[in-house]
C-alpha cells in the first residue's frame, strides 16, 4: 500500500518513515535544539532527557492485600458453584441440531462464564430505557423468574438520576435548538436517511458543512466524518498502516482501536498504561533494531493513545508523548472519543487542555456520541491525510453515510460550544462540567473510597473489587433511583471490579449531593471504603473558586 505523509509541518517522509527534510531549526540561547527530521522539537537537555512537561494529576491507589485475597476467593467460589450448576442442571439455552461439524461460536471458558457467572448479575446490564439519556433517565423495569436466563417487562418505569451515560455537555435533549434544527432538516429537505455510501449518493451539504466545521473546531486542515464511532477506528486504521509498520499501543486502549490494529496486519507492541518511560524504551528499541529477522527500518512507527481512557478515567500524558514522537520520528494517533468536548477551556479536547498545537498530532480521531449527543465519528488532520482516507477507507466506500439529522445535531451543538449562537451557553456547559467533576471527585476522596483517574476527568471509576459487590452496588443504587454502570472481568482485570460514574454539565449540585450521600451510605453498608489515604476534614463547597473554571 502506498505510504502516506501524515505530518503537518511540510516535511516529506520517505518510504521507511525516517529519512526526512524539514525547515531549518531556529537557534535559541546560542544553541541549536536537537532535530529529528519530523517536526520542530522541544529542546533536549544535554543529558538526553526531555524537559519536564505538564501532566494531569491522577490517582491509582493499590488494592489492600486482604481485599485482593477476598476478591480472588470470591471469584473462585463463583466459578466452583458454576461448575456444580453445570454438572447437575441443563442450561436453558437453545440448541440447534446437526452442528457437530461446525466451529463453536464461543470457546469453552467464554461459554461457561456467560452462562454461570455473568448470568447471576445479568440484570445489572443491558437495561432498556424509554427517554432521552439526560441528567435523568427513565428505566423500564424487568424481572427474571429463572435466575437470569430470561427477562420480562413489568410495565413499570422509573425515573432515575443518570450517572451512566456519556452525556458530558448535556446535549442529549429532546427539546431546544439542537432538536429543533434536526427536525427542520428532516422535514424541509433531507429526510432521515440517505440509503447510500459516501462514494455514491451519500454526500449532502449538511455532512460537508459538518466536516468543514469539525476541522475548524479542531484547528486542523481537514476532517472526514463517519456514521459509526466504533467503525471510525476499526475500519480506518487499516487504511493508514499495514504490514511493515510498527504500532505502539497503550495497554488500556479501546476495543475499536485493538480491532483496527488486528485488521491492519501491522506489528503491535503494547506499553504500560500512560507510562512514558516504557513507551520511550520501546521506541528506542524499534529505531535501533528495526524489523525482526531482517533488521530493515520500519515503514512507519505509530503511537496509539486515547485522550481520556473510558475504563480508567485517566488523561493521556500528551505533552510528553508528543515530545517523544518528535524525538524518535514517530507518528501519533489520538483517540478523543471521551475527551473531545469534555476537556479544555474551549472544549476542544486534550490538546486544548494542555494548550498544545493540534497539528502536532498526526491523526486526530473522535466520536460525536458523547459530548455532542449524537452519533458517528471523525478523523482529522492534514488535507493529504483526509483525501487519502476518503478514497481508500472501507468506512467511506461501503458504509452508509451519516444521517442528515444526526449531522445537524452535531453542527448545532458544536456551534453552541464555539459560541456561534451568540451566547455563552457553550462555555457555561464546559465550566459546569469541570466544576461538577472536581466536586464529585473530591467528595468521593473525602469518603475514603478508592477512585481511579485524573482530577479533571468526568469518567470516575469507583473500585469495589469483588465481583459480587458490583451487582450489589448497581442494584442498591437502582433502588435509590440512581442509574450507574458496573464493570468487571473480562472488561477489566479480575482484581479491579468497579462502578463507573459519568458526569454531565446537566447535573445540578442537588443531584450530585443526593448521589454522593447515597454512595456514602452504600459504601458503609457494603464495606467499600478501602482507601488508606488521609481524608480532608474540611467541608468541600461546590462554590469554591478552585472547583470552577477550566485551566
Amino acid at each position: 500500500m502506498k505510504d502516506l505523509d501524515l505530518t503537518e509541518t511540510g516535511i516529506s517522509i520517505k518510504t521507511n518513515g525516517f529519512s526526512a527534510k524539514s525547515d531549518p531549526v531556529p537557534v535559541k540561547n546560542g544553541k541549536k535544539p536537537s532535530t529529528n527530521g519530523h517536526a520542530p522539537t522541544l529542546e533536549i537537555h544535554q543529558n538526553g532527557k526531555l524537559p519536564k512537561l505538564k501532566r494531569a494529576k491522577e490517582s491509582f491507589e493499590q488494592v489492600p492485600i486482604y481485599t485482593a485475597i477476598m476478591t480472588y476467593l470470591g471469584f473462585y467460589i463463583l466459578m466452583f458453584l458454576g461448575y456444580v450448576n453445570q454438572m447437575f442442571f441443563v442450561p436453558k439455552v437453545a440448541r440447534e441440531i446437526n452442528r457437530e461439524q461446525y466451529t463453536p461460536l464461543y470457546d469453552q471458558f467464554e461459554r461457561f462464564y456467560l452462562r454461570y457467572v455473568y448470568r447471576r448479575v445479568k440484570d445489572c446490564w443491558n437495561k432498556p430505557i424509554s427517554s432521552v439519556p439526560g441528567a435523568e433517565v427513565v428505566v423500564k423495569e424487568r424481572v427474571t423468574h429463572d435466575y437470569g436466563w430470561t427477562f420480562e417487562f413489568t410495565g413499570k418505569e422509573t425515573k432515575c438520576l443518570n450517572l451512566g451515560s456519556y452525556n458530558y455537555l448535556g446535549f442529549a435533549e429532546s427539546s431546544g435548538k439542537c432538536a429543533e434544527d434536526s427536525i427542520r432538516v428532516v422535514k424541509e429537505k433531507h429526510g432521515l436517511g440517505l440509503c447510500s455510501s459516501r462514494h455514491e449518493y451519500g454526500t449532502t451539504e449538511v455532512v460537508q458543512q459538518l466536516e468543514a466545521l469539525t476541522a475548524e473546531f479542531l484547528g486542523v486542515e481537514a476532517a472526514v466524518v463517519f456514521g459509526m464511532g466504533f467503525a471510525t477506528n476499526a475500519l480506518n486504521i487499516p487504511t493508514i498502516i499495514s504490514s511493515g509498520c510498527l504500532v505502539l499501543s497503550d495497554e488500556k486502549n479501546h476495543a475499536s482501536l485493538i480491532l483496527g490494529l488486528r485488521l491492519s496486519g501491522a506489528t503491535c507492541k503494547v506499553f504500560k498504561h500512560n507510562n512514558v518511560k516504557h513507551l520511550e524504551k520501546l521506541l528506542r528499541e524499534a529505531v535501533l533494531n528495526g524489523q525482526p529477522n531482517t533488521g530493515a527500518d520500519w515503514r512507519k512507527i505509530v503511537i496509539f493513545v486515547e485522550g481520556i481512557y473510558s475504563m480508567e478515567g485517566s488523561i493521556v500524558h500528551l505533552p510528553e508523548i508528543i515530545a517523544l514522537k518528535k524525538k524518535y520520528k514517530a507518528y501519533l494517533y489520538l483517540d478523543e472519543a471521551h475527551s473531545i468536548g469534555a476537556l479544555g477551556p474551549r472544549g476542544r479536547g486534550v490538546t486544548d487542555y494542555y494548550d498544545l498545537n493540534p497539528k502536532d498530532v498526526d491523526v486526530l480521531m473522535g466520536t460525536f456520541t458523547k459530548s455532542f449527543g449524537s452519533a458517528g465519528g471523525y478523523i482529522a488532520g492534514s488535507k493529504e491525510l483526509i483525501d487519502f482516507i476518503r478514497v481508500n477507507s472501507h468506512a467511506a466506500c461501503y458504509a452508509s453515510a451519516m444521517s442528515p439529522p444526526i449531522a445537524q445535531q452535531i453542527i448545532t451543538s458544536m456551534s453552541i460550544i464555539m459560541g456561534r449562537d451568540g451566547t455563552t451557553e457553550g462555555i457555561r456547559r464546559i465550566t459546569q462540567l469541570a466544576r461538577n467533576t472536581r466536586y464529585f471527585r473530591r467528595r468521593l476522596h473525602q469518603m475514603g473510597v478508592i477512585i481511579y483517574g485524573s482530577d479533571d476527568s468526568p469518567v470516575i471509576p469507583l473500585l469495589v473489587y469483588l465481583f459480587s459487590k458490583i451487582g450489589a452496588v448497581v442494584r442498591t443504587l437502582a433502588k435509590r433511583k440512581i442509574a450507574a454502570v458496573g464493570v468487571g472481568f473480562p472488561a477489566t482485570p479480575l482484581m479491579e471490579g468497579r462502578i463507573r460514574f459519568c458526569l454531565s454539565a446537566a447535573h445540578t449540585k442537588e443531584q450530585l449531593d443526593y448521589a454522593l450521600d447515597t454512595i456514602n451510605e452504600i459504601a458503609d453498608e457494603l464495606g467499600l471504603k478501602y482507601s488508606k489515604k488521609p481524608r480532608d476534614p474540611n467541608p468541600i463547597l461546590y462554590e469554591d473558586d478552585d472547583l470552577g473554571g477550566v485551566e
